[in-house]
């Protein structure tokens, strides 16, 4: 005999009151800190901190664009794992359109990977 349990919006109510209880305790914990704190500022209070060495030169150089299309590129297909593990698990009870969607979804990833290639993202100069 099988029971099945179906549940109301009411047995998710402690959930929600956990969440609006976290929420206040941190919006009060900033708000009393943020009026409690001291306010005192000055030149060498504001100043860059640097292990104690002196600040030389400028923080604000600017790097390759390929530095963050590189890192961008290593999290699009990493992500892409994550989809593909519990597919390849389950590729037998998805059967014929778990298949055709998995093959979308890799073809919609070629796509995007020719694009970057096309657009010279992959090349160091």
């Amino acid at each position: 005999m099988l029971l099945t349990v179906q549940s109301t919006p009411l047995d998710f109510l402690p959930i929600a009151l956990m969440f609006i209880v976290a929420l206040a305790v941190v919006v009060a914990l900033l708000i009393v800190t943020h009026w409690l704190g001291p306010k005192r500022t000055t030149k060498i209070k504001d100043d860059t901190f640097e292990c104690g060495i002196e600040v030389q030169g400028n923080a604000r150089i600017p790097f390759s664009i390929k530095y963050f299309l590189v890192a961008i590129l290593f999290v699009l297909f990493d992500v892409e794992v994550i989809f593909m593990y519990p597919w390849a698990v389950n590729f037998k009870t998805l059967g014929l359109t778990g298949f055709v969607e998995m093959l979308t979804f890799v073809a919609l990833l070629l796509v995007g990977f020719y694009y970057i290639i096309k657009k010279g993202a992959l090349k160091w100069e």
